[in-house]
């Protein structure tokens, strides 16, 4: 060894250093002895000479002087930030055993982008090999690495916020190859340098193909990457649109190719971690009730306590010694008058000198000053001053004993009740408002304070003291300033000894501040009992390390030190830090017989080896540690023992003391006392401890924990052990429960809370058969333990410490010990790891959070935190389901620098901790889920297991008098409908013609944009208007156009790719005029060409339209330079400017020689992302209009605004075909120009007073965000929306009703009344259903019961109810509308209690989809399905929606009681899991509400897991505050665990035109790690 031949004094100074750190780390526990030894071996080897007369090179050169103050104070500060006082030797061996038997954690990593900077946080710098693009951690080549780096994709720029920015197109139409699809994101994934974690699954995908990105079908809108969605209506994304071998569009199925890059690699890691479950497997059968979610029923192996019911045991009797003073102001009275020279308090000042000194005569003369000054000198005229009984604030800071224990005894003097509390504080004001409310309570209205720390206090420009946040209003006292008192003045005379003497702060386990009540007989009695059990005498002097303004510092240090007329040296906290052993150095320098510190003192006594030569102990006869309660402080007190006996210290001088803040003091070893009886040690069984039950274990056993005596019963108590939980029942003597204390000394209450009080502090014991013991009353202490042999009293944990999981009890600083016992220890701090317990879903999660080192990268980080799963799993049988690590001093902090932990609580809660790592591990912790709902399974036949037939159930309905679930319109009349004229025109080719012909003139579409003239009234212009007879000439000149141009012949598809307007409509018919099915397309958007391009190629090309018609606008767009880099400008079918039309007139308009043939195609994608195209027959098309035109009452008289997109669905139903057939007058608005300015829609229907008018919900969104602080402006302008009969948004989903409700109440004030606002519904087999009519009853909301839904069963609740969702009636069913509710699966006919698919029968159905490769197996499914059961005649298409029918209470104009619709979802975008079916907007609407940032989310599942995309809106350093939250409110409201969370910017969920989330585009981005996420985190 190289000490052995090395004298240190001789090493230069910069190697004594390093020596030095290296004696600490090892002292730390933080590197090993071997390590330590090969370090120091390192250091050491330029000094070291093998031969035998070898020397030191030091020797030749000048010795270098020794580290002096800086380095020892350096080293100390080191000492102090470190916590070794729960190290356990065998803790670390259990821990090391436990880790042992686990193989390597397979953990996936989160993947974090690299802005997203956490103070304290490294990440290391890889070498070449070692990049994310290499192939070691990358699946995909170099090339496409470099393809997909952020900077190349403009992000930020207007052009697109997409998170699947990828301009690439389908194979098939040319342009870029599949290959330049980019796959990896350029942002570091620090799990991927943990190429063995991932090695088995990226094995699996290397070599993949890669797929190319299909193009965006979903909308081409202007994007911006803004926070709100107000600010882009329809933002641009890339959508993966595929098409099925049935020629529909699709979406990626589960089951096809699932490893597509790192994050779908994760996914796959993360379920092979999870295939390995470490608790017992759920049985497979559903139950709905709430006692599925109780906490499990008891072990029944678990141990029971054996023993006798414990009766209550005194202690040794109170004989109070002659000579005693008979109450504190007479013992201040008496030596401050008879030993007036005797110092009273000395104080260190910063350099550790005894600077400071208090005698008793002048602690006499002080307390005289100040309580004179407190009764006669404050107050003003008219306003009282301080009076007796009056509470008055203490505050004082922590190194300023002096002034502290000055004001106290003014206090008592003055019969005024001090409230000492801690100096506020403006920045971390952690726990300061509890105090504040505090104060509040007790009216306190003045403060005594110090001049130094007034000075110090946060002040106005006025030059007063501010007003904290939540303190009352104080007047502030330096009691350095007051005046002398007069000579002939007296202190007023007592009333009585039962009154207030002092109130004493604390915090309760939920983290708010009560004030425990002291009386004056109290006060004295605790100081005599004290005075007894600890052998106090006049003289002595006492060592204080403690906080004196509350608990065991204030009760010796202040109280009893002045009652026994003793000498207290205090050793400031900031001393404390920076000369650990000045404590020790005190007692050595006083020849102290008395030191009141904390294990952590001892601790950092322990380690300040240096100054452990001069320190002697031969004095001390009491070494008091307060916290000997904490069974973590046994090993300080063993390791302070074996070091410093050799220095004179006694073993029965170390006295551990139990104490509470409602009893005081419980219970202190008697000093002096050597015997076997007078102290103990139990071990115990830590599995027996955590079922309350005490069990002796071996004595090298891995799973127990030690346990120290903390004394005997309080000489005059008595103490008993009750039940943690319930009545007060007496525990058995092997059982652990809480201590309750019956002593004259106790608190009375808590000041002002009467009803808690009594339930403390007025506990009457009970036998286990209710029979109350005697008349005495008890304190709960809020400690837990039992009572030991001889009376001797053993604390094992704390209430305030306690977390009961599934039924077992785990205190926090055995948890905390476990985490320390983890090795290595170099990535966290020690002494900053916080641990408690949240409630979710019905019973405790354990917390862990801790501090970590600013070195630390994030897979070091990770791998400590997987190894602390496995350490606390297997010591304590319980898992953790949550572990997070914040940076260096971000915890918030209590005064005196400990963890603040309710503050810490509730920062997590919030969300407002901004954690730098997160491991949430719910799937092994949450245990108490409902049971899975039992299907039957596909393969097994009918005769195997009892099968219920549609038949059966449909009959089982009958017979329980269910209702069956059916709806339907009102009646087609044969009114004028049915005349010759109707017969006659059947075409909208004719109606328009014979229009012109009737009324050439009438004004059919008037075109608004954004401007509104004039100053008042307001007014819209309009754009464009059209009368029928300028339609109709339009029309003809377009078909001539399509006939001699284009060369066209009669069924031919011609693409409309026009921006929303009259050009659109007049190309509509000039294709009906020459016999031509038109398509209508959206047109790209010139500022995202690259990904809406694409999209219109697609639809050409799957619509076979021969030609495209469009304006001149987006013409030159798609034969742009831009658009030819996407697309050949020559795979474009012939392209027609419809700006420049022949003057020629049409010979004859075609006439379809049937009703049904096909009039139009209807392209749209839904949002599930299949892109779906059907025919629309002229009879369809006809009957939609005619349907309509009956429900909403329209006649040319009518106006009607409509502000949607004309493309597809009930929208371009209204927007082209609707005027036409009923003549009335549309006021056009295009979606964009809300967006340009929101009032324009609101102001149009003001100022036409229009009737009916129909929008989308993003028009809604924008209007009530873009308007929201605006009514009363809008009010002003004259706008009134009371005209408005039917405001109606035309939708294929769910009612929004939160938006629907928000936009009514904002705009009331405007007129607009909330029986006007409806919905409608429509979807691909009917394009309008249900629509709100003029004359239709009010629409109709309804609660049911999620559970229920869950199971598709349909229960009405009371508004309010739990679990209950509001869900609005999807518009009346047009007429001639037939709807029933069926079973998807079974194809029967469900009662109206049931969930099932909405099927519909109706003239206006359409005809089919229009296939590609004439595929016809769909069509006879969703086009032509008959029921199983019931009416099995009836032909109904399939809607893909799931819904109910519910009777109301409502009449029908036909006098019949309305059946209302309801559509709850697609049934293709429901999610199953654990055998129910949820749909994705209930769990996004849950998570949306549980924080304020987030601004959207979406969900999707992927090989069963759920995985949760949300939107930030803040700070990237608040993406991991979402993660526990999220995972949180998804499990107490849906039973669900949540897999993988996925935090992106704002804007990153694509949306299609109406507004609907493209789940499976977002998912599909995900799964090719295109998202760009800021933080990804895998749920364990």
């Amino acid at each position: 060894m190289a000490d052995k031949t090395i004298d240190t004094s001789l090493l230069p100074e910069d190697v004594r250093l390093k020596l030095e750190e290296l004696e600490i780390e090892l002292a730390e526990g933080d590197i090993t002895q071997k390590g330590y030894e090969k370090k120091r071996t390192r250091l050491l080897a330029n000094y070291v000479s093998h031969s035998p007369a070898g020397k030191l090179l030091a020797i030749l050169q000048p010795s270098a002087p020794s580290p002096q103050t800086a380095a020892q104070r350096k080293a100390h500060r080191r000492l102090t930030r470190e916590d070794n006082r729960y190290h356990s030797e065998i803790r670390t061996e259990a821990v090391m055993q436990a880790l042992a038997l686990h193989k390597k954690p397979v953990v996936p990593l989160p993947s974090k982008r690299t802005s997203v900077q956490y103070p304290g946080q490294q990440q290391r710098p890889r070498e070449r090999h070692e990049s994310s693009s290499d192939d070691d951690d990358s699946i995909f080549g170099d090339d496409q690495h470099r393809d997909f780096q952020r900077g190349g994709r403009y992000r930020d720029s207007g052009a697109s916020s997409s998170s699947f920015s990828d301009a690439s197109a389908s194979p098939h139409h040319g342009g870029r190859g599949g290959d330049s699809r980019p796959h990896s994101a350029a942002y570091a994934i620090p799990g991927n340098t943990s190429r063995q974690a991932l090695a088995d699954v990226l094995q699996s995908t290397r070599h993949s193909q890669p797929i190319s990105q299909p193009p965006d079908v979903t909308n081409n809108a202007k994007s911006t990457r803004q926070a709100d969605r107000v600010g882009h209506y329809a933002p641009a994304h890339i959508s993966s649109v595929r098409m099925n071998n049935s020629g529909n569009i699709s979406g990626l199925q589960d089951d096809e190719i699932r490893h597509q890059g790192k994050v779908s690699a994760k996914i796959q890691q993360l379920l092979n971690t999870l295939k390995r479950p470490k608790r017992k497997p759920l049985t497979e059968f559903f139950v709905e009730e709430d006692d599925a979610l109780e906490t499990p029923a008891p072990d029944p192996n678990a141990p029971k306590p054996e023993g006798s019911t414990m009766s209550p045991f005194p202690g040794e009797p109170l004989v109070i010694p002659t000579g005693l003073p008979r109450n504190l102001e007479s013992a201040l009275q008496r030596y401050g008058s008879s030993s007036y020279k005797a110092n009273a308090v000395t104080v260190l000042d910063q350099n550790g000198k005894p600077s400071l000194t208090l005698t008793y005569g002048k602690l006499l003369a002080r307390t005289q000053k100040i309580a004179y000054n407190m009764l006669q000198k404050t107050g003003h005229k008219g306003e009282g001053g301080i009076k007796p009984n009056d509470r008055v604030a203490l505050v004082y800071p922590n190194n300023d004993p002096i002034s502290f224990i000055s004001g106290f005894y003014g206090c008592l003097q003055a019969g005024v009740i001090p409230v000492p509390v801690e100096v506020p504080s403006s920045r971390r004001d952690a726990g300061g408002q509890g105090i504040g409310f505090l104060l509040g309570s007790l009216n306190v209205k003045y403060a005594l304070t110090s001049e130094a720390c007034h000075k110090s206090l946060s002040k106005t420009a006025s030059g007063e003291v501010v007003q904290f946040k939540g303190w009352p209003k104080l007047n502030w006292l330096v009691t350095d300033n007051f005046h002398k008192s007069s000579k002939d003045w007296q202190p007023p005379p007592k009333q009585s000894e039962d009154i207030p003497a002092y109130v004493e702060y604390t915090q309760s386990k939920d983290g708010s501040t009560v004030g425990v009540t002291v009386t004056r007989k109290a006060m004295l009695c605790h100081a005599q009992t004290l005075t007894l059990a600890s052998n106090y005498t006049e003289g002595e002097v006492m060592v204080c390390v403690l906080d004196f303004k509350r608990d065991v510092g204030l009760w010796h240090g202040i109280l009893c030190s002045v009652f026994n007329g003793m000498h207290v040296i205090f050793i400031p906290y900031s001393l404390m830090k920076v000369d650990p052993a000045s404590w020790m150095k005190m007692i050595t320098k006083y020849k102290a017989s008395v030191a009141i510190v904390k294990s952590r003192d001892m601790h950092w006594g322990l380690l300040a080896q240096k100054d452990h030569k001069d320190i002697s102990f031969a004095s001390l006869r009491l070494l008091l540690v307060a916290d000997g309660a904490n069974p973590w402080s046994l090993t300080s007190c063993d390791a302070f023992l074996n070091l410093f006996q050799s220095k004179g210290l006694k073993p029965e001088a170390i006295c551990p003391c139990a104490s509470s803040s409602e009893a005081l003091t419980v219970s202190i070893r008697r000093p002096g006392r050597s015997s076997a009886s007078a102290t103990g040690r139990g071990i115990l069984s830590m599995q027996g401890l955590s079922h309350g039950v005490v069990r002796v274990d071996t004595e090298n056993s891995l799973t127990s924990l030690t346990l120290q005596d903390c004394g005997q019963v309080m000489p005059g108590a008595m103490m008993i052990v009750v039940k943690t939980e319930g009545p007060s029942i007496l525990c058995q003597t092997d059982e652990v429960g809480e201590l309750c204390l019956c002593a004259d000394y106790t608190g009375v209450s808590y000041w002002g809370l009467q009803g808690i009080s009594s339930t403390t502090f007025q506990v009457q014991p009970q036998h286990p058969d209710g029979t109350i013991i005697g008349d005495k009353q008890y304190v709960r202490t809020g400690l837990l333990g039992f009572l030991g042999p001889g009376g001797l009293v053993f604390v094992c944990g704390s209430k305030e410490g306690l977390m009961t999981v599934s039924g077992r009890r785990h205190n926090t600083d055995d948890i905390i010990a476990t985490v320390l016992a983890v090795e290595p220890m170099k990535f966290i701090y020690r002494g900053r790891i916080a641990v408690f317990s949240v409630s979710v879903l019905k019973d405790e999660r354990i917390i862990i959070i801790a501090e970590q080192r600013p070195d630390c990268t994030e897979e070091e980080s990770f791998q400590w935190m997987s190894r602390v799963l496995q350490a606390v799993d297997s010591i304590h049988q319980v898992g953790v389901y949550c572990l997070a690590l914040v940076p260096p001093n971000y915890l918030p902090k209590t005064p005196l620098g400990g963890i603040h932990l309710p503050e810490t609580k509730k920062k997590f809660l919030e969300g407002s901790l901004h954690p730098a790592n997160v491991l949430m591990c719910p799937h092994t912790c949450v245990t108490n889920l409902p049971k899975p709902r039992e299907h039957r399974p596909d393969h097994l036949p009918p005769s195997a297991i009892p099968y219920v037939t549609p038949s059966a159930v449909h009959v089982g309905n009958i017979v329980q008098g269910a209702r069956m679930a059916q709806a339907q319109g009102r009646e087609l009349g044969s009114s004028e409908e049915e005349s010759d004229t109707a017969r006659k025109h059947m075409f909208l080719t004719e109606i328009l013609r014979w229009r012109s012909q009737t009324t050439p003139d009438h004004i059919v579409f008037t075109l608004l944009n954004s401007k509104i003239q004039g100053k008042w009234p307001y007014q819209v212009q309009p754009q464009i208007q059209m009368s029928c007879s300028q339609l109709h000439k339009r029309a003809e000149r377009i078909g001539c156009m399509l006939m001699e141009k284009g060369r066209l012949n009669t069924g031919d598809h011609v693409a409309l790719i026009y921006p929303p307007g009259v050009d659109l409509i007049a190309a509509f018919y000039g294709c009906l005029y020459v016999g031509c099915v038109p398509v209508t397309i959206r047109p790209p958007h010139p500022q995202n060409i690259a990904t809406t391009l694409p999209t219109v190629k697609m639809i050409v090309e799957v619509s076979k339209s021969s030609a495209i018609l469009t304006n001149s606008i987006v013409h030159k767009l798609l034969k742009s330079k831009e658009a030819t880099q996407i697309l050949e400008s020559k795979s474009w079918p012939t392209i027609l400017d419809t700006d420049d039309l022949p003057k020629k007139k049409l010979a004859a308009i075609y006439r379809a020689p049937t009703p049904e043939m096909i009039c139009y195609l209807d392209f749209s994608v839904s949002t599930t992302g299949m892109l779906a195209g059907v025919k629309m027959s002229h009879a369809s098309t006809t009957a939609l209009c005619r349907s309509i035109k009956l429900q909403c009452e329209l006649y040319p008289s009518r106006e009607v605004t409509l502000c949607l997109d004309p493309y597809c669905g009930l929208g371009f139903v209204l927007w082209c075909l609707a005027s036409i057939y009923s003549g009335h007058h549309s006021i056009l608005i295009a979606p964009s120009e809300v967006e340009t300015n929101p009032a324009v829609w609101l102001t149009a229907v003001s100022n036409y007073k229009v009737r009916d008018t129909f929008c989308s919900y993003g028009v809604m969104e924008l209007c009530t965000r873009g308007l929201g602080t605006s009514t009363a402006t809008l009010k002003q302008r004259g706008i009134n929306l009371a005209c408005v009969r039917t405001c109606c948004v035309i939708a294929e989903e769910r009612p929004r009703i939160q938006l629907t409700t928000s936009f009514t109440k904002l705009f009331a004030n405007l007129g607009l009344t909330p029986r006007s606002v409806s919905t409608s519904f429509g979807c691909r087999v009917n394009l309008g259903m249900a629509l709100q009519g003029a004359s239709c009853p009010d629409p109709t909301t309804v609660y049911v019961d999620k559970r229920a839904m869950r199971n598709d069963r349909v229960t009405l609740v009371e508004k309010g109810s739990p679990h209950s969702l509001c869900i609005m009636e999807s518009g009346k069913l047009l007429p001639g509308v037939k709807v029933v509710i069926a079973n998807p699966d079974t194809k029967g006919q469900c009662a109206d209690s049931h969930l099932g698919e909405i099927w519909v029968n109706s003239p206006h159905n359409a005809s089919g989809y229009f296939m590609i490769y004439g595929d016809d197996s769909l069509h006879a499914e969703h086009f032509d399905s008959h029921l199983a059961t019931g009416d099995t005649s009836t032909r109904y298409a399939r809607t893909g929606f799931l819904g109910f029918v519910r009777r109301t209470e409502l009449t029908q104009s036909d006098g019949g009681r309305h059946d209302a619709i309801f559509v709850v979802g697609a049934l293709d975008e429901t999610i199953m899991l654990r055998g129910m079916r949820y749909h994705p907007i209930d769990i996004e609407m849950s998570v949306v509400r549980c924080h304020r940032k987030i601004c959207e989310c979406a969900v999707f599942t992927w090989t069963n897991l759920l995985v949760v995309v949300v939107e930030l809106e803040g700070s990237e350093n608040e993406a991991l505050d979402l993660v526990p939250l999220v995972t949180n409110v998804t499990l107490e409201e849906h039973y669900l665990i949540v897999g993988v969370v996925v935090v992106v910017d704002p804007g990153v969920i694509p949306i299609n035109s109406r507004g609907e989330k493209q789940r499976m585009h977002l998912r599909d981005g995900f799964l090719a790690d295109q998202l760009d996420p800021i933080y990804v985190a895998y749920n364990m």
